[in-house]
């Protein structure tokens, strides 16, 4: 692997740090995407156990709410709605405020999947940037210059520089496409789950609402 990374000349070496970026950005998301971390066993259980004693009139605590933010990342979501109903804020004034939690927690499932994006897209570029690296040793040696024949191990090292940094570069771009396009699909996914269980506790919630129907 050394021996190719030397043969490959020093173009490689930006391919090869954009690339662990990218394989700790795929392996970070794909476990925090994971359904059962975004909403872990019982979880929702508890939060519409708390939802139910509001709308029965009971009290809920604050310490109550605070453990709901903290049971999954996307625990403040809900939190949120229960703080507000705790409060007594009208179902106009509680969606404002959970519709500003509801971005924040797009955020969170979004983070890092537009810098996979720009690897995927800037992968092929470095690639190209390294072929053309190569054919400027190529042709920039000596022997090329004068027209002769030129160093045969310079005319080798440049023609490696160019293949293999064009191979590296779609070696790269190829998964991280492939990976952003699968990561953009569960995040999608576990942000439209937020929004139906949302749905729900807003209607529980209060049942009155327009909003809720």
């Amino acid at each position: 692997m050394y021996s190719i990374l030397l043969s490959a000349g020093w173009p490689i070496w930006p391919l090869l740090i954009i690339s662990i970026i990218g394989l700790a950005i795929m392996l970070e998301r794909a476990w925090y995407l994971r359904q059962i971390h975004i909403f872990p066993k019982d979880s929702l259980e508890t939060v519409f156990g708390l939802a139910n004693t509001l709308a029965q009139q009971k009290s809920v605590t604050e310490a109550e709410i605070t453990t709901v933010s903290q049971l999954t990342p996307v625990g403040s979501l809900f939190a949120c709605i229960l703080r507000e109903k705790t409060a007594g804020s009208s179902a106009d004034d509680a969606l404002e405020e959970l519709q500003a939690s509801a971005q924040a927690t797009c955020l969170k499932l979004d983070r890092y999947l537009g810098a996979l994006a720009t690897i995927a897209t800037v992968a092929p570029l470095l690639g190209l940037f390294g072929t053309v690296v190569g054919m400027i040793e190529i042709f920039g040696s000596q022997g090329a210059i004068s027209g002769g024949a030129g160093s045969p191990q310079q005319l080798a090292h440049g023609i490696s520089v160019a293949l293999y940094n064009t191979a590296f570069g779609l070696l790269i771009a190829i998964p991280a496409l492939a990976a952003w396009r699968g990561l953009r699909a569960m995040a999608n996914q576990r942000q439209h789950e937020c929004e139906e269980f949302t749905r729900q506790l807003f209607k529980k919630l209060y049942p009155n609402s327009a909003t809720s129907k």
